[in-house]
């Protein structure tokens, strides 16, 4: 087998890797690092065959055939209709969480080395330090509540 036509046919099945991984398997796995590895390989192949000029040429112009594809995708209305659209407004919140109110007051059921439990109103909360460390045990107050993240600082 000539080395063009064994270089030709590994970039082939880099791009084919690389088709594979952008449709069927998104994400960085492995058939985006074995089309990575292959186009190494035909460039050390160019290297070997061809010498470094062309394998150095070789190697900007599959990055830079690399980045167009990737450019060329973004734009893609195929990709565009495969995209999510629609912004998320719900919350995680718990109804315990939902029924704190500012000024409420309990204590610390954990150290809060800034997020950590709390209880309030006999509650079990979720709940973030505004100032720092809290002591298990120490008396606290609720100084804002946004969605599910309660706010409280030492009573």
């Amino acid at each position: 087998m000539s080395p063009l036509l064994l270089i030709g046919t590994i970039v082939l099945v880099a791009l084919l890797l690389f088709a594979i991984e952008a449709f069927v398997t998104p994400g960085f796995g492995v058939p985006g690092i074995t089309a990575s590895a292959l186009i190494l390989v035909a460039d050390a192949i160019t290297f070997y065959h061809y010498g470094a000029f062309i394998a150095t040429c070789a190697l900007f112009a599959s990055v830079a055939f690399v980045l167009f594809l990737f450019w060329l995708v973004s734009r893609s209305p195929i990709i565009k209709r495969a995209e999510l659209h629609t912004n998320i407004d719900s919350t995680n919140a718990t109804a315990a969480q939902l029924s704190v109110r500012p000024g409420d007051e309990g204590r610390a059921l954990t150290r809060l080395a800034l997020i950590g439990n709390a209880e309030i109103d006999g509650k079990n909360v979720e709940v973030k330090s505004a100032g720092g460390f809290i002591d298990e045990g120490t008396p606290i107050r609720v100084i804002s509540v946004q969605d599910a993240l309660i706010l409280v600082s030492p009573k």
